[in-house]
């Protein structure tokens, strides 16, 4: 996680640069935008911006968007001036950090910035035989397909691939091809020359030179555009790359990982993806299984996330109970780790007492579970779980308007985190600031709204 501090280290941003490197967040800094924007040119590894909010944060962010560079920025500033973080965030900032910093809101947006999780952790048969697979494959230079249903840890196998290869002292660079344009893709993957279109005003890396030596993950590979496709191919097969804009090919020392939520081979079949590209990223194939399917993984994850989030929270971990355990071992886990994760967070953040009961975890009441079966060697995709709503309760939205269903889905996950509204936004997908406008506007309209848990974030 490698993050770019624009402005003074003195006083309170000092502080909060501090914070982040205590959470293990390799710092960068700059003492203004354009050198800022120069040095985002230069190396492609960072992960977000944190801007003073004195200074011009539109340039910033219009600088970013002229270079197709993508990267989220968050203004910093006193928080006592209110209309300056409004400012901030009408100019393109996506979230404003108040100073003086607040070292779990730092966290929070730190762990949303990079993706990361926060350990492998694995002691059911069926994982550690999939790790066992991952290590065989590490020391080699073989790309490696690494597929799975969303939320089963698959970057973070890749991370591991990494820890163990023979480029483990080198970089590893992640990019998620879900999460950046199709129009901007091509720039983070290859970057560009000075002139390569308009607002391209240097030469700009992108991330398969920033991996150089090192690993390049891809991650979510079967939502890149299939033009795209074809560049990546050519890149793999002649470890070279052309920068936009370039007249000459760059060579590059990168070994790639690419991880799927989709079956490849069925998408190269219907023609959604190059079968040739899947072909060069499959040279070895690991399926990493749904934790319905690890039932032993599920208390040593539980656990672990119980540490975890009570050392954040800065209070005593509380103990799961044997009725607890049992209770996780029967959900079906539509979310994979993600869910668990964020149960365990919210168990941790509830429980009055030094013991997480059943009551504590939020779950609807015990139903047959039709995914709690053996295990198969199909890849599985879109399986749900015993607590995932049925069909009869997706019906039960329709004639409703999109506003009401909205404000049902933030309310109840408020009410999940306890009044949490660093964690709610988290698991959301929206921005601290986004969600506290909402919570706002509907205190206004009159509707109760959860408040915030004695001691935690609001």
């Amino acid at each position: 996680m490698r993050v770019l501090i624009i402005g003074s280290m003195g006083g309170e941003l000092g502080k909060a640069a501090q914070i982040a490197a205590s959470r293990g967040a390799h710092l960068d800094q700059a003492d203004n935008v354009p050198a800022g924007l120069a040095r985002l040119r230069r190396d492609a590894r960072c992960n977000l911006v944190l801007c003073e909010l004195g200074l011009p944060i539109a340039a910033l962010v219009q600088g970013l968007a002229r270079e197709r560079i993508t990267l989220p920025v968050i203004a910093c500033g006193l928080e006592d001036d209110p209309d300056a973080a409004v400012r901030a965030v009408r100019d393109g900032a996506q979230d404003f950090l108040p100073l003086p910093p607040d070292p779990e809101l730092i966290a929070a947006m730190l762990e949303a910035a990079s993706g990361e999780s926060h350990a492998l952790i694995a002691r059911d048969p069926i994982m550690l035989a999939a790790i066992r697979s991952a290590e065989q494959v590490a020391r080699s230079e073989a790309s490696v397909l690494i597929t799975g249903e969303s939320g089963t840890g698959k970057e973070i196998v890749a991370r591991h691939i990494h820890r163990r290869s023979r480029r483990a002292d080198g970089p590893f660079i992640a990019l998620n091809c879900a999460a950046i344009p199709e129009h901007l893709l091509e720039s983070e993957l290859f970057g560009h020359e000075k002139g390569a279109f308009s607002g391209a005003i240097a030469r700009r890396i992108g991330r398969f030179e920033s991996a150089e030596g090192g690993t390049l993950l891809l991650d979510e590979i079967s939502e890149m555009d299939v033009r795209l496709q074809a560049k990546l191919l050519r890149a793999i097969q002649e470890r070279e790359i052309d920068r936009l804009g370039g007249q000459t090919p760059v060579r590059v020392n990168v070994r790639i990982l690419a991880t799927s939520n989709r079956d490849l081979r069925a998408e190269a079949a219907a023609g959604r993806f190059r079968e040739d590209l899947y072909f060069r990223l499959n040279v070895v194939g690991l399926e990493i299984p749904p934790l319905r399917h690890r039932p032993g993984d599920i208390t040593a994850m539980a656990t672990h996330y119980v540490r975890h989030y009570a050392q954040v929270n800065g209070i005593e971990p509380p103990l799961l109970s044997d009725a607890s355990l049992t209770r996780l071992t029967q959900h079906g886990w539509r979310g994979n780790v993600r869910e668990l994760e964020n149960l365990m967070h919210r168990a941790v953040l509830v429980t009055a007492g030094p013991v997480i009961e059943p009551g504590d975890l939020g779950f609807a009441p015990v139903q047959p579970d039709p995914c709690h079966a053996a295990p198969t060697h199909a890849f599985p995709t879109g399986t749900v779980g015993a607590d995932s709503p049925s069909g009869h309760g997706i019906s039960a939205l329709v004639g409703r308007r999109m506003e009401e269903v909205e404000q049902a889905l933030i309310l109840e996950t408020l009410s999940s985190t306890a009044g949490n509204r660093t964690h709610a936004a988290t698991i959301l997908g929206i921005s601290i600031r986004a969600l506290r406008n909402k919570l706002r506007d509907y205190a206004s309209q009159g509707v109760p709204v959860p408040p915030p848990m004695a001691g935690v974030a609001a």
